[in-house]
């Protein structure tokens, strides 16, 4: 009998991540995939992204309207009700066997809210990581608590969730799956990442991935010192959208002034995985925020210039340089990042995250896990000899 798995998607970025993991569940003769794609991925203003899904032929169970068009957390918070509502009746109705669900978005806690209490084994990708500048940190610990099977990114990650109190044998090192792009899809050369974006890739080109700071209570109290950088940057600079938190929509109107007030810059809403991984191979450095700055450039040895407490605590490879968030380190940073010195020190460099091998480790993982013990955890073991605080 088949196993139905159901995996939720909210955004370009996880599924870019989930990519190849969906494909291999949906070429499972012994898996019965559902997608369900909910909140950015059904919104014009972030692209529209639901598309993508459709194009690539997975089964698409669901599709969740969320997303409140606002730009404060109240929305957030508002937007985890809503997806909650819709989650309960879908998953009640269709009744996987297993939840898969990825990484840190606040989105996230619907779903797993909603399994929790239709009794739903949840399997959770990217725990144990850190990141003390968003609340992005505390929905990861949240779901990998929620979570009865665990696939990390990395073996130091393994040993957090393993710290966290979940049982050694429910947690795997199995690597980040966005990296398996990089052995398995068929990226751009540089000549067709110029044509299909329309632009001349003329060196050094600086590509900006920024997101709004969500452990602050100003989200986007950090972005002042990097649009007084950036005005004093003399590059080409390409821009791709912020994810849709509080703030995005104060960064995507700051950003497209920025675009219109300078010659050979641009902004993209939406680049699928392949043409995002493509264009990392060919600009000069990334800077920013993001995690892809840390978790995926060092796939190409590509300097990345980290700027703010966003990523703070997160593993990272050589490449990456840390910056406060003022105009002046970030400068200095950049230029550092640009040197043909730094460049050279990455030389033979290898990516922590993983090896390109991750999504079959994960399917073959949850295609053949015994659900009948996962739901109950053991205790957490406390020593005879632990002192009464």
């Amino acid at each position: 009998m088949s196993r139905r798995i159901a995996v939720v998607t909210t955004s370009r970025a996880d599924y870019s991540h989930l990519y190849w993991p969906l494909i291999e569940l949906n070429q499972h003769p012994e898996v019965e995939l559902g997608v369900i794609a909910l909140g950015a991925h059904l919104s014009p203003e972030f692209g529209n992204t639901v598309r993508e899904i459709e194009k690539d032929g997975l089964p698409l169970i669901a599709r969740i309207e969320c997303l409140l068009s606002s730009d404060t957390d109240t929305g957030m918070a508002k937007t985890i009700g809503l997806a909650t509502l819709s989650l309960a009746d879908t998953l009640s109705a269709w009744r996987p066997d297993l939840l898969l669900l990825i990484a840190d978005r606040y989105e996230m806690l619907a779903p797993a809210s909603v399994a929790l209490a239709l009794r739903i084994p949840i399997a959770h990708i990217e725990g144990g990581e850190v990141s003390q500048g968003a609340i992005d940190d505390a929905v990861r610990n949240a779901l990998t608590k929620l979570a009865h099977i665990h696939f990390t990114s990395t073996a130091m990650a393994r040993k957090r969730v393993i710290a966290m109190g979940e049982e050694p044998w429910r947690v795997h090192h199995a690597g980040a799956p966005s990296l398996d792009h990089l052995r398995r899809s068929a990226l751009l050369s540089r000549e067709a990442v110029e044509q299909q974006l329309g632009v001349v890739l003329r060196p050094p080109t600086l590509l900006v991935a920024y997101h709004p700071v969500t452990i602050h209570r100003e989200t986007t109290q950090e972005a002042d010192a990097l649009f007084a950088a950036l005005h004093q940057v003399h590059a080409q600079i390409l821009f791709v959208y912020p994810n849709s938190d509080a703030g995005s929509r104060q960064l995507i109107e700051r950003t497209q002034s920025f675009v219109a007030s300078r010659p050979n810059t641009r902004i993209f809403v939406n680049l699928n995985a392949v043409t995002y991984w493509s264009l990392l191979r060919c600009v000069d450095v990334l800077v920013g925020n993001s995690s892809s700055g840390i978790m995926e450039t060092a796939s190409f040895a590509l300097p990345t210039v980290n700027v703010g407490m966003r990523q703070q605590g997160r593993e990272r490879a050589c490449n990456t340089l840390d910056s406060l968030p003022n105009a002046d380190a970030i400068l200095t940073t950049i230029e550092q990042a640009l040197s043909h010195t730094f460049r050279a020190s990455l030389t033979g460099m290898t990516n922590p995250y993983g090896d390109g091998h991750a999504a079959e480790r994960i399917v073959q993982v949850l295609a053949n896990a015994d659900l009948d013990k996962v739901l109950i955890k053991a205790p957490v073991p406390i020593p005879n000899n632990a002192e009464e605080q």
